[in-house]
């Protein structure tokens, strides 16, 4: 995580900063030593710290950057979320960069945060997608365990979920779990995406061990349940929304995976303020 934090904080100055930042370079004096603090300008759950601290000790290892609260927990309005003491061009070049990360983490976390609310109780477990901004999975993932949430898989490299495209090309569901399941080591679970019933039925006999219901009706969902009856986990996808998710939930399903935590995200309100 270190590295991609370090990989993804390099690129993101050297994007904004270029050969300079020509309007600091020309409005203040070199070594001027400035404070400043973090401030929420709304309630959200706060992701990226960690992050934000690395941009400016990137620039300049010595400046000083206090937290003043923690990821995954609860910001309000007006709240500081962190204090910063350092030569004022190394905070002014750093702030974009160290802003735009963590208001969307933050952004991220919070919206995770409702998810996870709406079902609680019902046991059902909020996961994420692929559906994340190229580059930015390793903060974008993080930031959706600091909402509560868990992830899916990471990539490709990680997880089997044989989809429609997987299954039109080898020739049918049970083509394609006979060959994946031929290939893999023990340690890899199988999961198929199901469109209907029918599908469910033919992963079931397949013997897979999680089967995704992908944009089935509430009714659907409930009869795929019952037809899959514990035999396999029951993964929800597709149409998911804070409207109708703890319907989705109460059909029975285990997992809830939902596309929006990532790329659908309103960043949080995030100020830097010098003092």
């Amino acid at each position: 995580m270190q590295f991609e934090i370090e990989r993804i904080v390099r690129t993101a100055l050297a994007e904004d900063i270029g050969l300079g930042d020509v309007t600091t370079e020309v409005t203040v004096v070199r070594e001027t030593v400035a404070r400043a603090e973090l401030v929420a300008k709304e309630d959200f759950t706060l992701a990226g710290l960690d992050v934000a601290a690395e941009v400016f000790r990137t620039l300049d290892p010595e400046v000083s950057f206090e937290k003043i609260t923690a990821d995954g927990q609860s910001v309000r309005q007006g709240e500081v979320i962190a204090w910063l003491k350092g030569d004022a061009s190394v905070l002014l070049q750093g702030e974009r960069v160290a802003l735009n990360l963590l208001q969307r983490m933050s952004g991220i976390a919070s919206l995770t945060a409702r998810y996870v609310a709406e079902v609680a109780g019902t046991g059902a477990t909020i996961v994420d997608t692929r559906k994340t901004v190229p580059g930015l999975r390793a903060l974008d993932k993080y930031s959706v365990r600091m909402g509560g949430g868990r992830n899916h898989r990471i990539g490709l490299f990680d997880g089997v979920l044989i989809k429609e495209n997987h299954i039109a090309a080898a020739g049918g569901i049970a083509a394609a779990i006979e060959s994946a399941r031929q290939q893999l080591p023990h340690t890899l679970k199988i999961e198929i995406e199901t469109r209907d019933l029918v599908e469910v039925e033919k992963a079931l006999q397949a013997g897979v061990d999680i089967i995704m219901l992908d944009n089935l009706s509430l009714d659907e969902m409930r009869q795929g349940v019952e037809l899959i009856a514990g035999k396999a986990l029951v993964e929800a996808s597709g149409g998911v929304n804070l409207e109708r998710v703890r319907d989705i939930a109460e059909t029975g399903v285990n997992i809830i995976s939902v596309g929006a935590l990532t790329h659908s995200v309103t960043a949080a309100d995030i100020s830097m303020l010098f003092n």
